[in-house]
């Protein structure tokens, strides 16, 4: 998840999501991964605190903010890196259940807070944020 001043996603040059500030988040769903993780990691994004408050520490959560989330499903994440110069994706969740679990992930989190914005599962993506900070955090639950 990445502490943006806005972010956006493009599909065939034609934005399909659009955030001001808040937090642009690269989702990669693993193998285990399942719908008992989803409101934890839901519960853990809207609460983490990266923003700033008066004093300039990371004190406050995009639930103090009122930021929008911008999520952009990013299976490359999943990638095994460890042997040779070519990754190996294995360890990602199967296309088909991982759109079910993105679908019900984003359910969910518009169910929770918005704005929320969203790329498109599976198309071919182009991301444009200007990152606050740079602030980046790799966030995983379990």
């Amino acid at each position: 998840m990445q502490r943006v001043d806005e972010a956006s996603v493009t599909v065939d040059g034609e934005i399909v999501g659009a955030i001001g500030a808040g937090l642009l988040v690269l989702l990669g769903l693993d193998r285990n991964d399942n719908e008992g993780l989803l409101d934890r990691m839901i519960d853990k994004l809207l609460a983490y605190r990266l923003f700033a408050d008066g004093a300039g520490r990371m004190n406050r959560s995009l639930l103090d903010t009122g930021g929008g989330i911008l999520i952009v499903s990013q299976f490359t994440l999943s990638a095994d890196t460890q042997r040779g110069l070519r990754p190996s994706f294995t360890s990602a969740l199967p296309p088909v259940e991982a759109e079910e679990l993105y679908d019900e992930f984003m359910r969910r989190l518009r169910e929770s807070h918005a704005p929320v914005a969203a790329g498109q599962f599976g198309a071919d993506m182009r991301v444009a944020c200007i990152n606050n900070g740079p602030v980046t955090f790799m966030l995983e639950v379990c």
